[in-house]
């Protein structure tokens, strides 16, 4: 098993709306997508027993969980293995997302379509400002792309749609989150967000859609060249280390 110097606190005791299991979830989740447990990585419900300081039952709840969305998977009489990253399966999420978000810039900019512009009044407040009063908070800018992102399409007003996007954004997170590990990154984001806030505050669909479009391609490319890096400094113990 990978193995790491920098161990997690123990759970603490859940609040009433939340059992054990969703902590251990939450935990074993920012482990993969930390690189605490990389892809091939095999444990046993044991062993993360005793790192996180719970019984095995909310242990194996949160790994039956993590099992159906494709992080883990249980191998015979021989405890559990990390899987690697399903590459295919991303592309074909970013694809997904790309149609939904350009769809959704294209409706923001139609002639008599209902938009909810406090949602986007909200995002000009973000990402229209002067240089100087931008974040440099790498997991705040994060956040705030995500919901960025959310927010464009369910400002559109198609709740389904805005819906099925929340999924798509639920299961790229893991290597989206990527994106914003350099500075550079983070200034692009602003510049490419604020070119498509105002290309929808001038009804300029096909612009904005073209924009996005470019937006999600760069930030899809830099997510799979930074993860395929960050494996493999955590595979030779570069991580956490």
């Amino acid at each position: 098993m990978h193995t790491t110097t920098r161990r997690p606190p123990p759970v603490a005791d859940a609040p009433a709306h939340r059992s054990r299991a969703d902590e251990v979830y939450e935990q074993l989740k920012r482990d993969v997508a930390e690189f605490s447990l990389v892809p091939g990585d095999r444990f046993t419900e044991n062993e993360i027993s005793e790192r996180l300081g719970v019984s095995r039952t909310p242990v194996r709840q949160a790994l039956f969980r993590l099992q159906q969305e494709g992080y883990v998977e249980v191998l015979f009489r021989s405890g559990w293995r990390v899987l690697p990253f399903d590459f295919e399966q991303f592309e074909q999420l970013y694809d997904l997302r790309m149609v939904m978000e350009t769809t959704a810039a294209h409706r923001l900019c139609a002639d008599g379509q209902r938009v909810n512009t406090e949602l986007l009044d909200k995002l000009n407040a973000i990402w229209l400002v002067p240089a100087a009063e931008r974040s440099s908070d790498m997991v705040q800018v994060s956040k705030w792309d995500e919901e960025f992102h959310c927010a464009l399409v369910a400002a559109a007003g198609n709740a389904e749609m805005a819906r099925v996007h929340r999924d798509v954004t639920d299961r790229i997170r893991i290597i989206r989150r990527l994106d914003f590990t350099k500075q550079a990154r983070i200034d692009a984001t602003y510049d490419e967000h604020a070119k498509i806030l105002k290309a929808i505050q001038r009804k300029r669909g096909d612009q904005a859609a073209m924009l996005l479009r470019a937006h999600i391609e760069t930030s899809q490319a830099e997510v799979r060249k930074i993860t395929l890096h960050q494996v493999h400094l955590a595979r030779q113990g570069g991580l956490g280390k």
